[in-house]
């Protein structure tokens, strides 16, 4: 079977996820090999220590050297988000596969190029929604699908986080719309978008609003105050394509949230409730008997594939980096002839398209339908 070679480019958070999901995806999942050839960071040194940690065989700090590297097959994309569009390019261009980080880019256009040079040369991509593979999110979607709560109906989804809840956290590179692009929007509102577009299938169009809570942040250097140019916070009224109605909050700046990433949802005999941080969990309400009235709680394991290729006994739980790990594996399955799980940079695209409608409807103060040529004014 054929062993595919990464080329790592960013040794941040995920960065290290990437790493270790390679590293394992065999060990744990079977399939394809992976071998870690070439890191990318900067500084060089940086880079050195990175690769010899994470276990790849080279290092460099000029990234163009990965791409164009004979041995990469597949490249992983984990900079900042201003880099993504010039890095996928190039590595498409240069005949690599591409697993990038969300978001695709820093603006539509871009995102719309990348998924363009994808399907011009017919190189396979994968993006990092890696919530998207959670057993208890596949179990979530089968329950929905079997009709085990009645048509759906409504649902409600929710990320809440507070990585910029104190006001006086220093200024960063993600209050840049030049380097970050949207702010909650593009950092966690495009996961939950991931997550209820796969459950309801495609929105239709939508109203939203949204706020940026503090509009200055001190400077690193204690110089002054720089301004934050995206938005903190962001809800939505959505409509679905299959006549579902839906509601959506998002927030960087919700103290005590740490990864409030979830969904409800309501059909017609019963109710389906999820949250991240208990990512092992599922809260499922059938219509019944007055006197049996009440939620069950279902813990995924080993009947909720892949669990039990991690572990052999529920209860024992997974953790973000195994779904980094289902993700990768997912992916060097399919470049060797299996399924595709994705999201891929077409579907990737589809989310962002999302987001930078609801930013759009939130500036112009009115519902914006997902396809332009039915756009709707008040």
């Amino acid at each position: 079977m054929r062993t595919f070679g990464i080329g790592l480019i960013g040794t941040g958070f995920m960065g290290k996820s990437h790493a270790l999901a390679y590293r394992n995806a065999r060990a744990v999942l079977g399939g394809p090999a992976a071998r870690l050839d070439v890191l990318c960071d900067v500084p060089a040194d940086k880079a050195s220590a990175m690769a010899s940690q994470f276990g790849f065989a080279r290092a460099t700090a000029d990234w163009r050297e990965v791409v164009n590297d004979p041995a990469v097959d597949i490249v992983c994309i984990t900079t900042p988000n201003r880099y993504h569009h010039d890095m996928a390019v190039a590595a498409l261009r240069a005949g690599k596969h591409v697993h990038c980080e969300k978001p695709l880019a820093v603006t539509l256009a871009d995102a719309e190029n990348m998924a363009a040079v994808a399907r011009e040369t017919g190189l396979r991509t994968m993006v990092g929604y890696n919530y998207l593979h959670n057993p208890a999110f596949d179990h979530a979607r089968r329950l929905v699908d079997e009709g085990a709560i009645g048509a759906l109906l409504h649902l409600r989804g929710w990320v809440d986080e507070d990585y910029q809840a104190d006001a006086d956290l220093p200024w960063t590179w993600r209050a840049r719309a030049d380097e970050a692009g949207l702010g909650a929007l593009g950092d966690i509102g495009c996961h939950l978008i991931s997550m209820v577009t796969r459950l309801a299938g495609p929105i239709d169009s939508l109203v939203a609003d949204m706020a940026t809570l503090y509009p200055t942040r001190p400077m690193p250097d204690g110089d002054g105050r720089g301004a934050v140019e995206n938005e903190d916070v962001a809800g939505a009224l959505v409509r679905f394509e299959s006549g579902v109605k839906g509601t959506l909050a998002i927030s960087r700046c919700a103290h005590g949230r740490k990864n409030r990433l979830g969904f409800e949802l309501h059909g017609t005999r019963g109710t389906i409730v999820f949250d991240q941080e208990r990512l092992n969990e599922l809260q499922l309400y059938r219509q019944g008997s007055e006197a049996t009235a009440g939620f069950t709680t279902i813990l995924t394991g080993p009947s909720h594939p892949p669990y039990g290729d991690f572990i052999p006994a529920s209860g024992h739980q997974l953790g973000m980096n195994d779904l980094k790990t289902i993700e990768a594996a997912a992916f060097l399955a399919e470049l060797s002839g299996g399924p595709r799980r994705g999201p891929d940079f077409a579907e990737a695209l589809a989310i962002e398209r999302v987001i930078h409608a609801i930013a759009r409807s939130a500036r112009e103060d009115r519902r914006i339908a997902m396809n332009p040529q039915e756009d709707r004014h008040p």
